[in-house]
This record gives structure tokens, C-alpha cells and sequence, in this order.
């Protein structure tokens, strides 16, 4: 199984983006996926999650900004940020709990795509 992500790129403060990160592979079923963003010198934290059913959690710092999105159909999630402030610079990883063919339930991470804010 194999997340890839797309989307980030250089924005300026108060302007958007959108990620897309998409599953494939011996997939039975995704279950939750989420994004999560590492900023330099900084821990690896989690930014939005939704569950298969569409329920969604977010980080304080994004609620009312980000929303998380995903279409199961595609085993893709989405993550649109608006508004974004130079302090949402960071690496944006995607993750996905997948049940694998003829294997079993497991975590999966995407390869990353920098989100950078900067006038």
C-alpha cells in the first residue's frame, strides 16, 4: 500500500491550498485518514482526521480554516486550507489505516508535501 501526496507549495499569508493524498495498493478498505505536519525543529502533530463514515477532529490551531475531506470511492483525502498564516508552514504528511489483503489492519504515512507560507 502506497499513500501519495500532492498539493503543497509556496502561498502567501491569507491565501489557500489544497492537498490531496491518495491510496492504492492491496486495499480491502480505508478507515481513518488524516493529515498531520512536522514544522522544522518541531514534533510531528496531527491536523485533521476523518473517519470513513465522514466524522472529522481538528487541531485547535486549523479549526475554522482547514477542512479534511475525502472521497472512498478513491481512497483519496483532501485537506483545504484557507486563510493560512506563516505559522502553517511546515511538511504535511497524510496517513491512512487500511485493511490489507490478505494481510491485516495497518498505519500507513504518505511521503510528505511542504507547505510553505511566506511573503
Amino acid at each position: 500500500v502506497q499513500l501519495q501526496a500532492s498539493g503543497g507549495g509556496l502561498v502567501q499569508p491569507g491565501g489557500s491550498l489544497r492537498l490531496s493524498c491518495a491510496a492504492s495498493g492491496r486495499i480491502l478498505s480505508v478507515n481513518t485518514m488524516g493529515w498531520y505536519r512536522q514544522a522544522p525543529g518541531e514534533q510531528r502533530e496531527v491536523v485533521a482526521t476523518i473517519t470513513r463514515d465522514g466524522t472529522t477532529a481538528y487541531a485547535d490551531s486549523v479549526s475554522g480554516r482547514f477542512t479534511i475531506s475525502r472521497d472512498n470511492y478513491k481512497d483519496t483525502v483532501f485537506l483545504q486550507m484557507n486563510s493560512l498564516d506563516p505559522q502553517d508552514t511546515a511538511v504535511y504528511y497524510c496517513n491512512a489505516i487500511v485493511r490489507v489483503l490478505y494481510s491485516g489492519t495497518e498505519e500507513y504515512w504518505g511521503q510528505g508535501t511542504l507547505v510553505t507560507v511566506s511573503s
